[in-house]
């Protein structure tokens, strides 16, 4: 299980640059306005090996200067409540603000590892006029340039070497766990309730009403597996800024210990920013993927709107397209019962083992019929494949110059792992080996 780290600060400092950085995705809109970033966004990273999800909290709607303050007093303590390490960024172009005085505060009274980035440091003069945030009393600072990457591998050392080693202990026999994800006020309690036959989740139209991830034990029909809601926010009569991003790191909690994800969205919304995020959040965590389309009785139909939406997902998801799909209304029941069929159908497929003289079988002669495009006039040649021991599907497929092996090819190797072997609904990763 990895750890989260937040990146908190007040809008324009450049946290969205440094979040994409980080990500390898350009994920987080970045403009010179201030208060760009409107959603929460949140990403896998890691490090020297060291494996964390990584949270922007940026952005605030603006309104006066007593609501900004009190967004970002909301915005940071939910960071500390929740994250394992904080990076504080501040801009030596404007120096020490008013509001950074407001969040160093905030962050000086927490026992959690608080480090101090000075952003937009690109020459020797801007180095010296990062002195000044000492004056913060939050110790050392790093100098960073979010905008080439200057100094952020002396800040990522640092932050990974204070974050706790997390093992995930694996119990035998323990049960599968489905977990139900979402933009808040999507359905994902009304679905459990249904599925389990009893009002056990408070629901209300607020978005938000679940406070905590709950495990809830499902014994029916021959299926046995834990299902686990995940939440909205504490304080709902402050929902509107704070929501997005507590849900989200209750999310990523649920998510990262969970075998299978329940994608619930709202058909009347689509499949917006939010949605898309937790689902990429999923696949990076290489977790089963179910998406659950609820209230689909409130859309106007006809015979090509099923076809149309899911061309629409499909388009959003490439490359990995091989997810099901199931609509579904929780409010009439209809398709709930195929929902944990679909879900138990995935999970199997997650933790299918091929044998190796199979997989060898059946893919060594279509890699000699289609084999890798030559790179620089030498020609790669995969001679064994064999399943790695892991509890996702990972492949190694054994060649001379795995270094010349290039992503398409790799897809074209993970598209026939699919067509002959049925991962529907799982990430699988491919490897090149040295034999």
């Amino acid at each position: 299980m990895s750890n989260i780290v937040a990146i908190v600060g007040r809008p324009n400092v450049g946290k969205s640059t440094f979040f994409n950085r980080l990500i390898q995705r350009r994920e987080a809109i970045v403009d010179a306005v201030s208060g760009v970033t409107r959603d929460r966004h949140y990403g896998k990273t890691d490090w020297n090996g060291r494996e964390f999800s990584l949270i922007d909290t940026g952005g605030y709607v603006v309104g006066s200067d007593d609501i900004f303050e009190a967004e970002i007093d909301r915005q940071v303590e939910l960071a500390i409540d929740e994250a394992d390490a904080i990076i504080f960024m501040v801009d030596v172009e404007s120096g020490i603000t008013g509001m950074d005085e407001d969040v160093a505060n905030l962050l000086r009274r927490v026992d959690k590892p608080v480090f101090l980035a000075v952003n937009k440091v690109d020459n020797n003069k801007r180095a010296e006029d990062a002195v000044e945030f000492y004056a913060l009393g939050l110790g050392d600072y790093y100098t960073i340039a979010s905008i080439n990457g200057s100094g952020t591998g002396d800040l990522l050392d640092a932050v990974v070497a204070a974050l706790p080693e997390k093992e995930e202990v694996v119990e035998e026999n323990e049960l599968p766990r489905f977990a139900v994800v979402g933009r808040p006020n999507a359905g994902k309690s009304s679905f459990i309730n249904a599925l389990i036959g009893e009002d056990r989740y408070i629901v209300t139209d607020i978005a938000g009403t679940t406070r905590d991830a709950i495990d809830t034990k499902y014994n029916r029909f021959g299926f046995e597996f834990n299902l686990v809601d995940t939440a909205g926010i504490r304080r709902k009569s402050k929902v509107k800024e704070d929501l997005e991003f507590y849900s989200v790191m209750r999310s990523i909690r649920a998510i990262e210990h969970c075998d299978v994800c329940l994608l619930v969205l709202d058909a009347t919304r689509g499949f917006d920013g939010q949605v898309q995020n937790i689902f990429w959040l999923a696949e990076r965590n290489r977790k089963g993927i179910v998406i659950l389309v609820n209230k689909w009785d409130l859309v106007e139909k006809d015979t090509k709107t099923v076809k149309e939406f899911e061309r629409v997902i499909r388009k959003e998801i490439e490359p990995f397209t091989d997810v099901p799909i199931v609509f579904i209304s929780v409010l009439n029941k209809q398709r709930i019962f195929k929902a944990i069929e679909t879900a138990v159908e995935v999970y199997n497929n997650r933790s299918k083992k091929i044998k190796t003289s199979k997989l060898n079988e059946v893919l060594l002669p279509i890699i000699e019929h289609t084999p890798p495009p030559a790179y620089k006039g030498k020609y790669v040649k995969i001679k064994y494949i064999m399943q790695l021991p892991t509890p996702q599907p990972q492949f190694a497929f054994f060649c001379n110059l795995p270094q010349y092996v290039k992503p398409p090819y790799k897809r074209f190797l993970e598209n026939q792992l699919r067509e002959h072997f049925d991962f529907h609904g799982v990430p699988v990763t491919v490897y090149m080996r040295k034999k």
